[in-house]
């Protein structure tokens, strides 16, 4: 299967997994447009993907502005949704206000772009989760939680989309912006750690990821999957 002149949306392709998606899908000849809540990050985004790629302002948590970006838009061939914005801390130590939002982000943005998006019949939705849904860590069950619903969203909507195809691909820990904020050698030395810890002795990239995603993408015989892309970290 090709993705030569299909249209590939992916919504929070400007950085991380979202990019690596939609370069690997702009690579196999698709038109992508990325999808941001950031013109700036969007603007950076394009210069690297170059010709092939469209990007436009869209935030997840807005309801009215998702069903809006739909409404105006023929139908994709295949959505892609990565976008989060979620903060991590012990249940009794993270704010409820924080706690709110991160579900809000992660979950009901990806459950509002399932929600509003029209999907070509054949085509397919990915959604992105995380392993911690599966191994969770102490300190984290905020975001287990939400990796876990993101889940179970994929398997109840595989059965009410189909013959669209709904799949999630759940990482381990990935090599991303996310981890800007630390400095070089902290941010090196949790790399190295935990490339040692895994089976696979290393720490994944976006790239990783998007050959999974790519393969939901392509295969006519995966819908209702969850793939756990983490180097082995559920079995160490």
């Amino acid at each position: 299967m090709t993705l030569k002149d299909k249209r590939v949306l992916v919504v929070g392709g400007s950085s991380g997994i979202g990019f690596g998606a939609a370069q690997a899908a702009l690579a196999d000849g698709a038109a992508v447009i990325i999808a941001s809540r950031s013109q700036d990050r969007i603007d950076a985004a394009l210069a690297r993907l170059g010709a092939g790629a469209e990007g436009h302002v869209l935030d997840t948590t807005d309801e009215a502005g998702v069903e809006a970006f739909f409404a105006t838009r023929p139908a994709f061939d295949h959505v892609v949704v990565s976008a989060s914005k979620t903060k991590v801390a012990a249940v009794r130590e993270l704010p409820l206000a924080d706690a709110y939002g991160s579900m809000n982000s992660k979950f009901w943005g990806a459950y509002r772009i399932a929600r509003a998006a029209k999907i070509a019949e054949g085509g397919s939705l990915t959604l992105v989760s995380g392993f911690l849904s599966q191994r969770p860590r102490k300190g984290a069950a905020i975001q287990s939680a939400i990796n876990a619903a993101v889940e179970g969203l994929t398997r109840g909507l595989a059965l009410e989309f189909a013959p669209v195809r709904v799949n999630c691909v759940s990482p381990g820990l990935v090599q991303t912006e996310m981890y800007d904020s630390l400095d070089d050698a902290a941010r090196r030395t949790m790399y190295e750690n935990a490339a040692a810890r895994l089976p696979a002795g290393l720490v994944g990239t976006p790239d990783h990821i998007a050959v999974q995603i790519m393969a939901f993408i392509a295969n006519p015989y995966i819908t209702g999957s969850i793939v756990y892309v983490d180097g082995g970290g559920l079995i160490a």
